[in-house]
Protein backbone atom coordinates (compact mmCIF):
# COMPACT_ATOMS: atom_id res chain seq x y z
CA UNK A 1 0.00 0.00 0.00
CA UNK A 2 1.00 3.36 -0.87
CA UNK A 3 1.12 6.71 0.91
CA UNK A 4 -0.76 8.98 -1.51
CA UNK A 5 -0.23 12.46 0.25
CA UNK A 6 3.39 12.25 1.20
CA UNK A 7 3.93 10.01 -3.15
CA UNK A 8 2.06 12.34 -4.70
CA UNK A 9 3.43 15.87 -2.65
CA UNK A 10 7.35 15.18 -1.49
CA UNK A 11 8.03 12.05 -2.92
CA UNK A 12 8.48 12.50 -6.55
CA UNK A 13 11.00 15.05 -6.17
CA UNK A 14 13.60 13.01 -4.79
CA UNK A 15 16.70 13.58 -6.28
CA UNK A 16 15.50 17.01 -7.78
CA UNK A 17 17.93 19.96 -7.53
CA UNK A 18 15.83 22.30 -8.39
CA UNK A 19 14.94 25.38 -5.97
CA UNK A 20 12.18 24.48 -2.99
CA UNK A 21 12.49 27.34 -0.76
CA UNK A 22 14.09 30.44 -0.72
CA UNK A 23 14.86 31.36 2.52
CA UNK A 24 15.12 35.71 4.19
CA UNK A 25 19.42 34.75 4.78
CA UNK A 26 20.05 34.05 0.98
CA UNK A 27 20.07 30.18 1.15
CA UNK A 28 18.26 27.91 -1.25
CA UNK A 29 16.68 24.28 -0.14
CA UNK A 30 16.36 22.22 -2.91
CA UNK A 31 13.67 20.00 -3.31
CA UNK A 32 16.03 16.94 -2.71
CA UNK A 33 17.73 18.07 -0.03
CA UNK A 34 13.82 19.46 1.42
CA UNK A 35 12.83 15.51 1.60
CA UNK A 36 16.47 14.54 3.11
CA UNK A 37 15.80 16.67 5.86
CA UNK A 38 12.15 15.79 5.96
CA UNK A 39 13.30 11.91 6.12
CA UNK A 40 16.39 12.79 9.33
CA UNK A 41 12.90 14.49 10.94
CA UNK A 42 10.94 11.28 10.67
CA UNK A 43 13.58 9.08 11.68
CA UNK A 44 13.52 11.65 14.45
CA UNK A 45 10.06 11.33 15.21
CA UNK A 46 10.33 7.44 15.61
CA UNK A 47 13.54 8.47 18.14
CA UNK A 48 11.21 10.31 20.28
CA UNK A 49 8.75 7.02 20.28
CA UNK A 50 6.13 7.90 17.99
CA UNK A 51 4.20 5.42 15.95
CA UNK A 52 1.47 6.09 12.69
CA UNK A 53 -1.53 7.32 13.81
CA UNK A 54 -0.11 9.03 16.98
CA UNK A 55 -0.07 12.87 17.12
CA UNK A 56 2.58 15.31 16.97
CA UNK A 57 1.50 19.07 18.29
CA UNK A 58 3.85 21.86 17.52
CA UNK A 59 4.09 25.50 18.39
CA UNK A 60 7.34 26.75 16.30
CA UNK A 61 7.82 29.88 14.42
CA UNK A 62 7.98 29.38 10.61
CA UNK A 63 11.24 28.03 9.48
CA UNK A 64 12.80 25.77 6.64
CA UNK A 65 12.58 22.91 9.69
CA UNK A 66 8.72 24.25 10.82
CA UNK A 67 7.47 22.71 7.19
CA UNK A 68 9.60 19.86 6.76
CA UNK A 69 8.33 18.56 10.15
CA UNK A 70 5.30 18.45 8.33
CA UNK A 71 6.66 16.36 5.66
CA UNK A 72 8.36 13.84 7.98
CA UNK A 73 4.93 13.39 10.26
CA UNK A 74 2.92 12.67 6.19
CA UNK A 75 6.06 10.26 5.67
CA UNK A 76 6.07 8.69 9.20
CA UNK A 77 1.75 8.61 8.95
CA UNK A 78 1.64 10.70 12.23
CA UNK A 79 -1.07 13.01 12.60
CA UNK A 80 0.14 16.51 12.48
CA UNK A 81 -1.52 19.16 14.99
CA UNK A 82 -0.01 22.77 14.44
CA UNK A 83 -0.69 25.39 16.68
CA UNK A 84 -1.00 29.28 17.22
CA UNK A 85 2.42 30.54 17.64
CA UNK A 86 0.12 32.88 20.19
CA UNK A 87 -1.63 30.87 21.61
CA UNK A 88 -0.86 31.43 25.79
CA UNK A 89 0.26 27.68 28.26
CA UNK A 90 -3.28 27.58 28.89
CA UNK A 91 -4.63 26.98 25.53
CA UNK A 92 -2.04 24.52 24.62
CA UNK A 93 -2.26 22.84 27.61
CA UNK A 94 -6.13 21.97 26.19
CA UNK A 95 -4.96 21.37 22.39
CA UNK A 96 -2.44 18.36 23.97
CA UNK A 97 -4.54 17.07 26.28
CA UNK A 98 -7.63 16.48 24.12
CA UNK A 99 -6.11 15.52 21.00
CA UNK A 100 -3.85 12.98 23.14
CA UNK A 101 -0.71 14.17 21.87
CA UNK A 102 2.36 12.10 22.69
CA UNK A 103 4.99 14.72 21.49
CA UNK A 104 4.84 18.47 21.90
CA UNK A 105 7.43 20.79 19.71
CA UNK A 106 8.13 23.83 20.45
CA UNK A 107 10.19 27.30 20.40
CA UNK A 108 13.19 26.72 22.87
CA UNK A 109 12.67 30.41 24.25
CA UNK A 110 9.25 29.11 25.64
CA UNK A 111 10.08 25.71 27.15
CA UNK A 112 10.31 26.87 30.68
CA UNK A 113 6.57 27.81 30.63
CA UNK A 114 4.92 25.21 27.73
CA UNK A 115 6.82 22.40 29.94
CA UNK A 116 4.87 21.70 32.44
CA UNK A 117 1.90 22.16 31.12
CA UNK A 118 2.56 19.97 28.07
CA UNK A 119 4.17 17.01 30.81
CA UNK A 120 0.86 17.34 32.98
CA UNK A 121 -1.36 16.72 29.83
CA UNK A 122 0.83 13.34 28.91
CA UNK A 123 3.25 14.76 26.18
CA UNK A 124 6.92 14.17 25.93
CA UNK A 125 8.74 17.61 24.97
CA UNK A 126 10.90 19.25 22.63
CA UNK A 127 11.98 21.91 20.46
CA UNK A 128 12.57 22.91 17.23
CA UNK A 129 14.14 27.05 16.81
CA UNK A 130 13.47 29.10 14.02
CA UNK A 131 17.35 28.76 13.05
CA UNK A 132 17.05 25.20 13.08
CA UNK A 133 18.96 24.52 16.34
CA UNK A 134 17.01 22.92 19.53
CA UNK A 135 16.68 19.31 20.79
CA UNK A 136 14.83 17.81 18.10
CA UNK A 137 16.74 19.13 15.51
CA UNK A 138 20.39 18.01 17.14
CA UNK A 139 18.42 14.75 17.79
CA UNK A 140 17.06 14.17 14.16
CA UNK A 141 20.06 15.63 12.39
CA UNK A 142 22.19 12.69 13.20
CA UNK A 143 19.84 10.22 11.70
CA UNK A 144 20.01 8.47 8.12
CA UNK A 145 18.47 11.10 5.51
CA UNK A 146 16.32 8.52 4.42
CA UNK A 147 12.89 6.79 5.44
CA UNK A 148 10.94 3.70 4.44
CA UNK A 149 7.29 5.69 3.68
CA UNK A 150 4.95 4.26 5.76
CA UNK A 151 1.74 2.80 3.99
CA UNK A 152 -1.36 5.25 4.72
CA UNK A 153 -4.88 4.96 3.06
CA UNK A 154 -7.11 8.06 1.16
CA UNK A 155 -8.93 7.86 4.59
CA UNK A 156 -6.28 7.74 7.12
CA UNK A 157 -6.04 11.11 8.85
CA UNK A 158 -2.97 13.37 8.09
CA UNK A 159 -3.87 16.58 10.33
CA UNK A 160 -5.71 18.04 13.10
CA UNK A 161 -6.86 21.60 13.18
CA UNK A 162 -9.02 22.82 15.64
CA UNK A 163 -11.48 25.62 15.66
CA UNK A 164 -13.23 27.04 18.14
CA UNK A 165 -16.91 26.96 18.58
CA UNK A 166 -19.86 28.87 20.17
CA UNK A 167 -19.43 27.21 23.35
CA UNK A 168 -15.77 28.38 23.52
CA UNK A 169 -14.69 24.60 23.51
CA UNK A 170 -12.25 23.96 20.71
CA UNK A 171 -12.88 20.97 18.43
CA UNK A 172 -10.27 19.07 16.69
CA UNK A 173 -11.22 18.88 12.46
CA UNK A 174 -9.88 15.66 11.64
CA UNK A 175 -8.14 15.90 8.12
CA UNK A 176 -7.25 12.83 6.11
CA UNK A 177 -5.17 12.27 3.21
CA UNK A 178 -7.52 12.91 0.59
CA UNK A 179 -8.99 15.83 1.94
CA UNK A 180 -6.02 17.43 1.82
CA UNK A 181 -4.67 15.94 -1.80
CA UNK A 182 -7.64 16.55 -3.58
CA UNK A 183 -8.10 20.00 -2.38
CA UNK A 184 -4.66 20.66 -3.62
CA UNK A 185 -5.33 18.75 -6.81
CA UNK A 186 -7.93 21.30 -7.59
CA UNK A 187 -6.73 24.33 -6.59
CA UNK A 188 -3.18 23.80 -8.47
CA UNK A 189 -5.81 23.01 -11.73
CA UNK A 190 -7.71 25.94 -11.31
CA UNK A 191 -5.14 28.60 -10.05
CA UNK A 192 -2.82 27.13 -13.04
CA UNK A 193 0.06 26.64 -10.80
CA UNK A 194 3.17 25.15 -12.50
CA UNK A 195 7.36 24.36 -12.10
CA UNK A 196 7.58 28.20 -12.96
CA UNK A 197 5.96 29.60 -10.27
CA UNK A 198 7.54 31.06 -7.31
CA UNK A 199 5.21 31.52 -4.28
CA UNK A 200 5.75 34.44 -2.23
CA UNK A 201 4.37 33.14 1.09
CA UNK A 202 4.13 35.65 4.02
CA UNK A 203 1.45 33.79 5.97
CA UNK A 204 1.87 31.59 9.16
CA UNK A 205 1.97 28.11 8.86
CA UNK A 206 -0.34 26.94 11.02
CA UNK A 207 -3.84 27.34 9.71
CA UNK A 208 -4.93 25.62 5.80
CA UNK A 209 -4.39 28.86 3.89
CA UNK A 210 -1.05 29.11 4.68
CA UNK A 211 -0.04 25.41 5.54
CA UNK A 212 -2.57 23.27 3.06
CA UNK A 213 -3.35 25.38 0.44
CA UNK A 214 -0.02 27.32 -0.12
CA UNK A 215 2.51 24.78 0.53
CA UNK A 216 0.49 21.57 -0.52
CA UNK A 217 -0.43 23.24 -4.36
CA UNK A 218 3.40 24.54 -4.56
CA UNK A 219 4.48 21.00 -3.89
CA UNK A 220 2.12 19.27 -6.11
CA UNK A 221 3.11 21.70 -9.06
CA UNK A 222 6.72 21.42 -8.23
CA UNK A 223 7.46 25.07 -7.93
CA UNK A 224 9.22 27.11 -5.19
CA UNK A 225 8.61 29.00 -2.31
CA UNK A 226 10.21 32.26 -1.02
CA UNK A 227 9.29 31.81 2.58
CA UNK A 228 9.00 34.91 4.85
CA UNK A 229 8.77 34.54 8.62
CA UNK A 230 5.80 36.90 8.87
CA UNK A 231 4.14 39.67 6.58
CA UNK A 232 6.26 42.72 6.37
CA UNK A 233 5.95 45.48 4.35
CA UNK A 234 9.61 46.36 3.26
CA UNK A 235 10.42 42.23 3.04
CA UNK A 236 7.47 42.25 0.71
CA UNK A 237 8.22 45.02 -1.58
CA UNK A 238 11.67 43.48 -1.45
CA UNK A 239 11.15 39.69 -2.97
CA UNK A 240 7.76 40.69 -4.75
CA UNK A 241 10.29 41.04 -7.95
CA UNK A 242 11.80 37.40 -7.49
CA UNK A 243 7.73 36.20 -7.30
CA UNK A 244 4.97 34.92 -9.95
CA UNK A 245 2.51 34.45 -7.52
CA UNK A 246 1.26 35.54 -4.33
CA UNK A 247 -1.24 34.45 -1.41
CA UNK A 248 -2.48 36.60 1.32
CA UNK A 249 -5.50 37.85 3.60
CA UNK A 250 -7.12 41.10 3.30
CA UNK A 251 -4.73 42.80 5.26
CA UNK A 252 -1.62 41.89 3.38
CA UNK A 253 -3.63 44.07 0.37
CA UNK A 254 -4.59 47.00 2.44
CA UNK A 255 -0.95 47.41 3.77
CA UNK A 256 0.74 47.14 0.49
CA UNK A 257 -1.69 49.75 -0.95
CA UNK A 258 -0.95 51.99 1.79
CA UNK A 259 3.13 51.99 0.90
CA UNK A 260 3.61 54.30 -2.60
CA UNK A 261 6.55 51.95 -3.53
CA UNK A 262 3.61 49.03 -4.00
CA UNK A 263 3.22 50.50 -7.97
CA UNK A 264 1.97 48.81 -11.54
CA UNK A 265 5.48 48.25 -12.48
CA UNK A 266 6.57 46.30 -9.55
CA UNK A 267 4.31 43.73 -10.18
CA UNK A 268 3.72 43.78 -13.51
CA UNK A 269 5.83 40.44 -14.09
CA UNK A 270 3.60 38.57 -11.24
CA UNK A 271 1.05 36.11 -12.69
CA UNK A 272 -1.78 35.79 -9.67
CA UNK A 273 -2.56 37.27 -6.13
CA UNK A 274 -5.32 35.31 -4.06
CA UNK A 275 -7.13 36.49 -0.89
CA UNK A 276 -8.75 34.64 1.15
CA UNK A 277 -9.44 33.76 5.39
CA UNK A 278 -11.56 36.76 5.41
CA UNK A 279 -13.82 39.13 3.19
CA UNK A 280 -12.06 41.11 0.53
CA UNK A 281 -13.96 44.88 0.76
CA UNK A 282 -15.09 45.62 -2.37
CA UNK A 283 -13.23 49.15 -2.24
CA UNK A 284 -9.80 47.43 -1.83
CA UNK A 285 -10.68 45.17 -5.35
CA UNK A 286 -11.27 48.52 -7.29
CA UNK A 287 -8.40 50.06 -5.34
CA UNK A 288 -5.90 46.89 -6.30
CA UNK A 289 -6.58 46.96 -9.71
CA UNK A 290 -6.42 50.54 -10.09
CA UNK A 291 -3.08 50.37 -8.85
CA UNK A 292 -1.65 47.55 -10.24
CA UNK A 293 -3.56 46.48 -13.28
CA UNK A 294 -4.17 42.88 -11.19
CA UNK A 295 -7.23 41.92 -10.40
CA UNK A 296 -7.49 39.74 -7.10
CA UNK A 297 -8.84 36.21 -7.03
CA UNK A 298 -10.90 35.88 -3.80
CA UNK A 299 -11.92 32.24 -3.01
CA UNK A 300 -13.43 30.37 0.31
CA UNK A 301 -12.84 28.08 2.83
CA UNK A 302 -12.77 26.66 5.94
CA UNK A 303 -10.79 24.70 8.53
CA UNK A 304 -13.25 21.44 8.19
CA UNK A 305 -13.02 21.75 4.31
CA UNK A 306 -10.04 23.09 3.06
CA UNK A 307 -11.28 25.41 0.05
CA UNK A 308 -14.65 25.40 -1.10
CA UNK A 309 -14.61 28.03 -3.77
CA UNK A 310 -12.98 30.01 -5.99
CA UNK A 311 -13.60 32.72 -8.26
CA UNK A 312 -11.72 32.05 -12.10
CA UNK A 313 -8.58 32.08 -12.99
CA UNK A 314 -9.77 32.92 -16.86
CA UNK A 315 -13.10 34.85 -16.45
CA UNK A 316 -15.04 37.64 -14.57
CA UNK A 317 -13.84 37.77 -10.84
CA UNK A 318 -16.44 39.21 -9.36
CA UNK A 319 -15.68 41.64 -6.12
CA UNK A 320 -18.14 40.82 -3.64
CA UNK A 321 -18.21 36.80 -4.41
CA UNK A 322 -16.08 33.95 -3.81
CA UNK A 323 -16.50 32.33 -6.89
CA UNK A 324 -17.73 28.94 -7.96
CA UNK A 325 -17.43 25.85 -6.50
CA UNK A 326 -14.37 24.43 -6.94
CA UNK A 327 -14.09 20.84 -9.53
CA UNK A 328 -15.40 17.89 -7.50
CA UNK A 329 -17.36 20.41 -4.82
CA UNK A 330 -20.75 21.05 -4.44
CA UNK A 331 -21.80 23.92 -2.81
CA UNK A 332 -25.89 24.74 -2.10
CA UNK A 333 -27.70 26.69 0.08
CA UNK A 334 -30.22 25.62 2.20
CA UNK A 335 -32.93 26.85 4.98
CA UNK A 336 -33.06 26.14 9.08
CA UNK A 337 -34.51 22.18 7.78
CA UNK A 338 -31.69 20.99 5.08
CA UNK A 339 -34.10 22.34 2.34
CA UNK A 340 -32.57 23.85 -0.91
CA UNK A 341 -33.39 27.13 -1.19
CA UNK A 342 -34.40 28.99 -4.49
CA UNK A 343 -31.21 30.82 -6.12
CA UNK A 344 -30.58 34.24 -5.08
CA UNK A 345 -32.24 33.02 -1.97
CA UNK A 346 -29.93 33.62 1.66
CA UNK A 347 -29.59 30.55 3.40
CA UNK A 348 -27.11 28.54 5.20
CA UNK A 349 -24.36 26.89 2.84
CA UNK A 350 -23.63 23.63 3.07
CA UNK A 351 -20.74 21.51 1.73
CA UNK A 352 -20.03 18.38 0.56
CA UNK A 353 -17.07 16.51 -1.56
CA UNK A 354 -13.20 14.77 -1.58
CA UNK A 355 -12.27 18.12 0.81
CA UNK A 356 -14.92 17.30 3.56
CA UNK A 357 -13.55 16.34 6.96
CA UNK A 358 -14.21 13.12 8.75
CA UNK A 359 -15.57 14.65 11.75
CA UNK A 360 -14.56 16.11 15.05
CA UNK A 361 -11.67 14.33 17.11
CA UNK A 362 -13.82 12.81 20.41
CA UNK A 363 -16.98 14.91 19.04
CA UNK A 364 -19.94 12.27 17.71
CA UNK A 365 -22.73 14.74 18.90
CA UNK A 366 -21.01 17.79 17.43
CA UNK A 367 -20.31 15.72 14.22
CA UNK A 368 -23.47 14.48 14.01
CA UNK A 369 -25.04 18.23 14.49
CA UNK A 370 -22.53 19.64 11.28
CA UNK A 371 -22.13 16.80 8.77
CA UNK A 372 -25.11 15.24 7.69
CA UNK A 373 -24.95 11.91 6.99
CA UNK A 374 -25.33 12.56 3.05
CA UNK A 375 -21.62 14.16 3.29
CA UNK A 376 -23.00 17.30 3.66
CA UNK A 377 -21.23 19.63 5.72
CA UNK A 378 -23.04 22.16 7.23
CA UNK A 379 -20.68 25.26 7.21
CA UNK A 380 -22.86 27.98 9.81
CA UNK A 381 -21.87 30.99 6.93
CA UNK A 382 -24.96 32.46 5.30
CA UNK A 383 -24.91 33.18 1.82
CA UNK A 384 -26.69 33.23 -1.61
CA UNK A 385 -25.65 31.81 -5.53
CA UNK A 386 -26.71 33.94 -7.63
CA UNK A 387 -27.75 33.02 -11.30
CA UNK A 388 -23.91 32.65 -12.49
CA UNK A 389 -23.53 30.48 -10.08
CA UNK A 390 -21.18 32.61 -7.93
CA UNK A 391 -21.38 32.32 -3.81
CA UNK A 392 -22.13 35.06 -1.90
CA UNK A 393 -21.07 34.92 1.75
CA UNK A 394 -23.62 37.62 3.19
CA UNK A 395 -23.06 36.92 7.15
CA UNK A 396 -22.21 34.07 9.66
CA UNK A 397 -24.17 32.72 11.85
CA UNK A 398 -22.35 31.81 14.46
CA UNK A 399 -21.58 35.68 15.25
CA UNK A 400 -18.08 34.61 14.22
CA UNK A 401 -15.08 37.80 14.14
CA UNK A 402 -12.29 37.22 11.55
CA UNK A 403 -9.60 39.73 12.14
CA UNK A 404 -6.57 39.81 10.15
CA UNK A 405 -7.33 36.65 8.19
CA UNK A 406 -7.47 35.06 12.12
CA UNK A 407 -10.66 33.14 13.12
CA UNK A 408 -12.08 34.89 16.86
CA UNK A 409 -15.19 32.96 18.70
CA UNK A 410 -17.03 35.68 20.97
CA UNK A 411 -17.99 32.92 23.26
CA UNK A 412 -14.30 32.20 24.28
CA UNK A 413 -13.56 35.78 25.14
CA UNK A 414 -16.40 36.33 27.02
CA UNK A 415 -16.34 33.26 29.31
CA UNK A 416 -12.63 34.97 30.50
CA UNK A 417 -14.68 38.48 30.99
CA UNK A 418 -17.86 37.23 32.74
CA UNK A 419 -15.47 35.72 35.69
CA UNK A 420 -13.73 39.25 35.97
CA UNK A 421 -14.44 40.92 39.02
CA UNK A 422 -16.88 44.14 39.07
CA UNK A 423 -18.38 42.41 35.48
CA UNK A 424 -22.12 41.42 35.73
CA UNK A 425 -22.13 40.11 32.08
CA UNK A 426 -20.73 40.55 28.47
CA UNK A 427 -20.54 40.85 25.09
CA UNK A 428 -18.17 40.63 22.60
CA UNK A 429 -18.77 42.01 18.90
CA UNK A 430 -16.75 42.77 15.78
CA UNK A 431 -16.81 45.58 13.86
CA UNK A 432 -15.48 46.85 10.53
CA UNK A 433 -11.78 48.05 11.15
CA UNK A 434 -10.08 49.43 8.31
CA UNK A 435 -6.45 47.64 8.74
CA UNK A 436 -7.75 43.98 9.84
CA UNK A 437 -11.28 43.51 8.43
CA UNK A 438 -12.86 43.40 11.64
CA UNK A 439 -11.71 44.19 15.10
CA UNK A 440 -12.33 42.71 18.24
CA UNK A 441 -14.73 44.98 21.03
CA UNK A 442 -16.09 43.84 24.22
CA UNK A 443 -18.96 45.51 25.56
CA UNK A 444 -19.67 45.20 29.92
CA UNK A 445 -22.12 45.24 31.72
CA UNK A 446 -20.59 46.06 35.79
CA UNK A 447 -22.32 43.78 38.51
CA UNK A 448 -24.24 46.06 40.63
CA UNK A 449 -22.74 48.78 43.08
CA UNK A 450 -19.07 47.72 41.50
CA UNK A 451 -16.95 49.29 38.57
CA UNK A 452 -14.71 47.27 36.45
CA UNK A 453 -11.02 47.82 36.08
CA UNK A 454 -10.48 47.65 32.58
CA UNK A 455 -6.85 47.75 32.93
CA UNK A 456 -6.68 44.82 35.12
CA UNK A 457 -9.23 42.62 33.23
CA UNK A 458 -7.04 43.15 29.97
CA UNK A 459 -4.09 42.37 31.98
CA UNK A 460 -5.45 38.73 32.32
CA UNK A 461 -6.95 38.51 28.73
CA UNK A 462 -3.61 38.91 27.33
CA UNK A 463 -2.45 35.86 30.04
CA UNK A 464 -5.20 33.78 29.17
CA UNK A 465 -5.94 34.09 25.57
CA UNK A 466 -3.95 34.35 22.13
CA UNK A 467 -2.98 38.53 21.40
CA UNK A 468 -5.28 38.57 18.26
CA UNK A 469 -8.38 37.83 20.60
CA UNK A 470 -7.60 40.62 22.27
CA UNK A 471 -10.28 43.57 22.92
CA UNK A 472 -9.22 46.82 20.95
CA UNK A 473 -11.63 48.50 22.89
CA UNK A 474 -13.83 48.13 26.11
CA UNK A 475 -17.40 49.94 26.46
CA UNK A 476 -19.27 49.53 29.74
CA UNK A 477 -22.44 49.91 29.50
CA UNK A 478 -25.71 49.93 32.36
CA UNK A 479 -27.59 46.76 30.00
CA UNK A 480 -27.12 45.11 27.10
CA UNK A 481 -30.02 45.16 24.26
CA UNK A 482 -32.28 42.01 24.21
CA UNK A 483 -34.75 40.86 22.18
CA UNK A 484 -37.94 39.25 23.75
CA UNK A 485 -37.06 35.68 24.32
CA UNK A 486 -33.82 37.81 26.80
CA UNK A 487 -31.30 36.99 24.12
CA UNK A 488 -28.10 39.61 23.75
CA UNK A 489 -29.04 41.36 20.26
CA UNK A 490 -25.43 41.67 18.99
CA UNK A 491 -26.30 42.78 15.82
CA UNK A 492 -27.80 45.87 17.47
CA UNK A 493 -24.15 46.46 19.76
CA UNK A 494 -22.39 45.38 15.83
CA UNK A 495 -24.86 48.82 14.86
CA UNK A 496 -24.00 51.12 17.75
CA UNK A 497 -20.07 50.75 17.84
CA UNK A 498 -19.74 50.15 13.49
CA UNK A 499 -17.78 53.61 13.14
CA UNK A 500 -15.44 53.16 16.31
CA UNK A 501 -12.54 52.68 13.91
CA UNK A 502 -13.40 55.09 11.55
Amino acid sequence: MANPLFDTLFGRHAGQGTPFLHLPDGRIVTHDAFLRLAAKFANGLTVFGLKPGDRLAVQVEKSAEAVALYAACVQAGVIFLPLNTAYTPDEVSYFIENSGARLFICDGRKMGKLTPVAEAAGAKVATLNADGTGSFAVAARTRPDQFETVPRAEDDLAAFLYTSGTTGRSKGAMLTQKNLLSNAQALADTWRFTADDVLLHALPIFHSHGLFVAINVTLLAGGAMILLPKFDTDAVIANLPKATTMMGVPTFYTRLLDDDRFTRDLVGHMRLFVSGSAPLLAETHRQFEDRTGHRILERYGMTETNMNTSNPYDGERVAGTVGLPLPGVEVKVCDAEGAAVAPGEIGVIEVRGPNVFKGYWQMPEKTAEELREDGFFITGDLGLIDDRGYVHIVGRAKDLIISGGYNIYPKEIELVLDDQPGVLESAVIGVPHPDFGESVVAVLVPAPGESPDIEAIAAVLRERLAGFKQPRHFEVVDELPRNTMGKVQKNVLRDRYAALFG
